[in-house]
This record gives structure tokens, sequence and C-alpha cells, in this order.
């Protein structure tokens, strides 16, 4: 314990013409993790997310009163993260909608991610360095290998490249710097220092709560470094129970506390967005394969990281008690059996093992969401002990050189090895970071990967329909019915798709199916309704949108259809009702604001239907001028 008190002491008192040194490393690891994640600079936001938190949502544009208080009473797309919305209204406030910029904020918060890491694998290399220690050089390099490890592995690049991910990033900040903290308060020298550092850890960690409740498991992270590097607990009853053992186990009460506050608001995000798989249609066994499978899927991708995807979809035949999800399991079996008969000779490997599937367990699938089965997002904080891992490898090679244990050819090999690595793994997070460029090209990778992804074919099909390529998207709407035919979202899609081209009786045969599977799907009933206006069938149109606005208060086109199929059939009361519901929602609603003054003209009400119309006039040549100047 003396020794790592001397290293960390070296570490804080390195002489004053050695601080360009010391600031060498963390420069080192910025410029190189901007460097190879330059690509994503140029991305654009892809039509996963991206339209529905940022391009179609004004609500987080500034930071407002009103921006700030929808931003922490929200829990848009089943999350609770008014930090990252913060982000977000900031980035609108200095670029607008220009993807760039959004780009930009979460590759330099994944810079400061890499910094942040060093410093925290610093300290818990120190334990490591014994008396006859290589020195500090030795132990900044194998601290900056690991965060470039960490920093440049392709699978960082869904965390980074995406904007909608923004989350995971900025979770991680705070994550880190919450162990930082922690690392800070366990050597602390006076109680004063060790409660403020304990106090900011604390605090970090509900900021990293507020940003993405990604980190649930936290304290029992922190206890498990209590074992190793820090040995505060263990070794005997007394290290575990003791008086001293039983003030470590309290400090982790605040952790606790606003982990169980955190989960809870999660649980009931998920419930009210209706994307939490109930347990009665997605059991405890295929939940448990589906674990089991993650905790070797992230292990083998952190080493062979090939064949990486946007998504890996839990399709509908997914067989979560297949060869791989067996395999899985013994694996796990094994790993764990093997570590936990070595952890005296090797602790090391036991406690990075700890770490990982702590870290993991929040998004193993145990409280199933989404379509994937796995994400590579989800390896941005629980790999981190691999990384760490891996640094204490290159130290000990150092250790071994220094003690002549190693011959000098071995050492250079071996450093020669760790770089050669650190070099592929840049060209393909590079490459990787290409898949994000547009929609298009993001879905037509996830193809090539995993050519049965329902998901997947619904997507680019929804692209190409938006650039006008409606044979191809229809071809792919298909493809994705073909694997998954009770998708409400694809029948809907190739329903619009068919429509604009004509097909108007399939396309409401679509209609009415996305309806029976999902009777509150907003959209479907508002185009079903337009569909029937179209052909002349208004009682039935009528009845489907007053649905939709029904289920969706906000829906300005549907009041809008709704007013004019009424108005046509002579009921201009509710009509110049629903015209006005849809300028409320609207204020610049064209085509509302012409409909509204022709009932008013009807009624005779003259003023107010002028006013009406100077007003689409003014909205549609400023609409015209906005043309132009682009």
């Amino acid at each position: 314990m003396e020794s790592t008190r001397g290293t960390v002491r070296a570490l804080k008192t390195a002489q004053p013409g050695r601080d360009a040194g010391r600031w060498l490393a963390p420069v080192l690891i910025v410029l190189v993790t901007v460097l190879v994640f330059f690509p994503s600079l140029q991305n654009g936001f892809v039509n996963w997310d991206d339209d529905k938190n940022l391009l179609d949502n004004p609500n987080y544009r500034g930071l407002g009163l009103a921006q700030l208080g929808w931003m922490f009473s929200t829990l848009h797309m089943s999350l609770y993260r008014p930090l990252t919305w913060i982000t977000f209204g900031m980035d609108y406030l200095l670029w607008g909608t220009e993807p760039f910029g959004y780009h930009l904020t979460s590759l330099l918060l994944h810079g400061a991610n890499a910094v942040l890491f060093y410093f925290v694998t610093l300290r818990l290399l120190a334990p490591a360095a014994g008396p006859a220690a290589p020195g500090e050089l030795a132990l900044r390099a194998s601290a900056g290998f690991a965060a470039l490890l960490f920093a440049i592995h392709p699978l960082r690049v869904e965390a980074v490249a995406w904007a909608s991910a923004r989350n995971d990033v900025l979770s991680g900040l705070f994550f880190l710097s919450t162990i930082l903290g922690y690392l800070r308060a366990t050597k602390a020298e006076s109680l004063f220092e060790r409660r403020r550092w304990m106090v900011a850890a604390v605090t970090l960690y509900g900021a990293s709560l507020l940003s993405k409740p990604i980190g649930l498991t936290l304290p029992f992270i922190l206890l498990s470094l209590d074992v190793y590097p820090l040995r505060r607990l263990g070794r005997g009853p007394n290290g575990w129970f003791g008086a001293a053992a039983r003030r470590i186990w309290l400090e982790k009460a605040p952790f606790l506390f606003l982990a169980a506050a955190a989960g809870v608001v999660g649980v009931v995000a998920k419930q009210e967005a209706g994307v939490m798989e109930p347990l009665e249609r997605y059991g405890f066994i295929p939940r448990l394969s589906q674990a089991l499978f993650g905790l070797v899927f992230y292990l083998w991708k952190t080493a062979l990281p090939l064949g990486l995807s946007p998504l890996y979809e839990l399709g509908t035949d997914a067989k979560l008690w297949g060869r791989p999800f067996l395999l899985s399991g013994w694996l796990v079996l094994a790993v764990t059996l093997v570590l936990i008969k070595v952890r005296q000779r090797w602790a090391a490997g036991l406690s990075s093992w700890v770490y990982y599937a702590v870290a993991l367990a929040p998004v193993l699938g145990i409280a199933q969401s989404g379509p994937q089965l796995v994400a590579d997002r989800y390896s941005y904080l629980s790999c981190l002990s691999w990384a760490v891992l891996a640094g204490a490898g290159v130290f000990y090679c150092w250790e071994a050189w220094t003690q002549g244990r190693l011959s000098r050819r071995t050492f250079r090999l071996a450093a020669g090895a760790a770089l050669i690595a650190l070099f592929a793994l840049g060209v393909l997070t590079w490459r990787q970071a290409q898949v994000w460029r547009d929609s298009e090209r993001l879905w037509r990778d996830a193809l090539t990967v995993a050519p049965r992804s329902s998901f997947a074919h619904n997507n680019l099909g929804s692209i190409l329909s938006e650039r006008g390529r409606l044979e191809e998207a229809e071809e792919h709407y298909r493809q994705a019915l073909r694997i998954d035919p009770a998708n409400a979202a694809t029948h809907y899609n190739l329903g619009i798709a068919l429509a604009r081209r004509g097909g108007l009786e399939e396309a409401i045969a679509h209609f009415r199916r996305a309806l029976e599977i999902d009777p509150a799907y907003a959209e479907a009933h508002y185009n079903l309704g337009t569909a029937l206006t179209m052909q002349r069938e208004f009682d039935e149109a009528i009845v489907h949108f007053r649905r939709a606005v029904e289920i969706q208060p906000d829906y300005a086109k549907a009041h809008y259809n709704l007013g004019a199929v009424l108005s046509g059939l002579g009921e201009s009361r509710e009509a110049i009702a629903r015209f006005r519901e849809a300028l409320r929602v609207d204020p610049e609603f064209v085509q509302a604001h012409e409909a509204l003054a022709e009932a008013l003209f009807q009624q005779g009400k003259r003023d107010e239907a002028i006013e009406h119309q100077r007003e689409a006039a003014r909205l549609r040549e400023a609409g015209q001028a906005g043309q132009a100047a682009r």
C-alpha cells in the first residue's frame, strides 16, 4: 500500500518543468480520437430517431422557460434525460438544425470521455506499481493505450456518430467523472477532503442518470472496485463487516438512492411509451438467453470488431434457445468458474469480468424494450474494464522488461503489436463512422449484415419513399411484411407509398390492417380518413379523423381535414372550430387560414375572414422568399 501511495504521490508532484509532458498523453488522446472520428462530422441526420428527436420536434429548440420545462418533464421516446435535451437545445441555438454542429458536440464529449478514462485508468493502475516499478512514464503510456483502445474502438461509433445517441456519451462523461471523484475520495488524506470528493461523486452520478439512466448499477461497480484494486473490502469477515467496512457500505447509500429513483422513472417511461415487452409475451427463459448471448457478444466484438451493424434485430423468428444462445450460456459459466478459480493469482481478471457483467446488466434484455437483441452503443461503458486490463498488460510487459524478465526484442515486438492493433482499430472506426452518413447507406449496410431485418427493410423503404423512389420502397416494405406480417408501421408505410402511386384500394387495405394491429395508431386513422375522403366515403372518413384527434389532440392536419369534410357537408360551425384548433396547434398552417377565411365569409364574418386571408398571403409570400433564398 505504501508503494501505491508513493506512485500516486509521484504523479501528483511531478516537476514543474515536466507539466507539458504530463499533459502530452491527454492531448494526443484527444487529437487521435478526433482524427479517427472525423468522418462523423460529415454525417447527416438519419431516419432512426433523429427525425423524431431533432427534425420533427420543436420542443427542445432553445433554452427558454418553455423549452426547459419540457426538457425536465418529458418522457419523449421512453427516456427521462433532461440534461441531454439541454445539450441539444444549446446545439440548436448555435447551429439550428445543421447536423455538423450536433455531431461536433458528440465528438467533443467523446474526446473528453477518453481523457477522463485516461485519468481513471492511471489511478486504477497505480496499485499495480511495485517497489521496482518502471516509473511514471510506463504508467502514463499504459493508461494512454487503454484510453485510446476505448476511444477509437469501432464499437464506439454508434454512440458517437449517431446524433440521437448523444445520451450515451453525455451519461458517460458524468459516469467517468463519478468514478474519478470516488477514486479521489478513497485516497483523500483528510476527512474534509474525502467528504468533498464523495459529495462531488454523488452529484456527478445524479447528472449521469439525468443524461441517461444506463449507469443504474454503478453503486455495485463501486463496491467491486473496493474489493479490487482498491482492497478496501474483503480478506476475512472483519474485512467485509467490520467497523471500517460498514462505513464503506454506508457511503454507497446516496448512490443507491439515486439509482433506485432513476430506475422507477425509467420503468414508468418505458411503460407509458408501451415499449417494454410484458413477461407473458416475452418470457423469462428467452430473456435469460438474450442476456447470456449479450455477455458473449460484446466480449467477442471487442476482440474482433468485424461485421458491426446499426441494428441486430430481435426478430419474430429468433430462436433464443438455439445453438448460439446455448453456447453463450456455457461460455459465460466457464469463464466465470475459471476466473473464480484463479482469482488469488489474477484478481484483475475476475474484477474486470464482474465490472463488465454488472455494467451491462441494465441493457442485457431482462427488461426488454425496442427491436434490438444487442446494440453497439451498449458497450460504451460496459467494456471499459477490458481496456483497463489491456493497459495493465502493457504495464506488465514494461515492468517485465525493466526487471530483465522480458528481452528488449520481445518488448519491442509487444509494443509494435499494440500500436498495430490501435492503427487497425482506427481504420475500422474511420470506415464504420461513414456508415452513418445518411439513412439509405445506414440501412443498406444493416441489410448487408442481416438481410432478414424487417426493421431495416421498413426504414430503408421510408427513405426511398421520401426520395420519390416508390417502386423500390414498396419492394422493401413488402419484404419487411414477409418477415414480420404483424408490423403496423410497415403496413402504414406501404399504404402511404401505394396511395402516392394511385393504388388507393390496396392502400386502404393496409391502413385498415395497421389499425387492426394497433388501434391507437393516430397517423393510420388520419391517412385512412384522407383516402376514404378521396373515395367520397365521408361518414367513415369523419369517424377516423375524430379518432385521430382523440388519440393525438395536437394533430393539426387531422383537425384541418376533419374541418374540410364537415365544411363540405354544410356543418360550418364545427368546421370553423376544427380550423381554429388546427391553427392553435400550428399558427403558420396556411391552408387552415384559407379554409377558415372561406368559412367565416359564408357566415358573414367579413372582417375576421379578411384577417385570415391576409395572414395566409403573408405566410405564402414568406415561404416563397425562403425558398428563393435557399
